[in-house]
């Protein structure tokens, strides 16, 4: 599959009928992925969890999640297929989560990276992220570090923004 420009990439809210790519590019990625039932339990138990998908041509190529609490979103996890790398997608989707936990109220967001992926690091800070801290031995496959990373520089929210979950007084 080859990705052309944004117009083609459509990023919207994940559904449970999503879990299957979600899992495969999951566990495509990852050296120790989330299990299907993880996903499955994200999306209907979670309720601080918020995730999107990334779909070109009808194919998920792509997600991205986070968990909601407060004012903060930690991102959990963000993949795109092994072919659609390096064409934007990551980039797309992170910006559109960051747009996305902003609409919530959320003012910063973490998350961890490996010491080695260097690739995302670079998105990471083009996007606003900084260098925090660091954990070690984080990643239970190989006793890597991971990096903590925060970005404090969230996106102004839509102010006419609701979801199903939308509380009003």
């Amino acid at each position: 599959m080859y990705f052309h420009s944004e117009q083609q990439l459509q990023i919207r809210r994940m559904t449970l009928t999503d879990v299957d790519g979600v899992h495969a590019i999951e566990t495509a990625t990852f050296p120790k992925p989330w299990s299907r039932e993880d996903f499955v339990k994200e999306m209907t138990q979670n309720a601080c969890a918020r995730y999107l998908v990334a779909e070109a041509e009808g194919e998920i190529v792509g997600f991205a999640g986070a968990w909601i609490v407060l004012d903060e979103a930690h991102i959990t996890n963000i993949a795109v297929t092994q072919p659609c790398r390096g064409r934007g997608i990551g980039r797309a989707l992170t910006k559109a989560l960051l747009q996305y936990a902003a609409n919530l109220g959320v003012v910063y967001a973490t998350l961890e990276v490996r010491r080695s992926n260097t690739i995302a690091q670079s998105l990471y800070k083009s996007l606003g992220f900084e260098y925090v801290g660091l954990r070690k031995k984080y990643y239970e496959n190989n006793g890597e570090d991971a990096f903590i990373f925060c970005c404090q520089h969230m996106p102004p929210a839509d102010p006419d923004f609701e979801e199903e979950e939308t509380v009003r007084e």
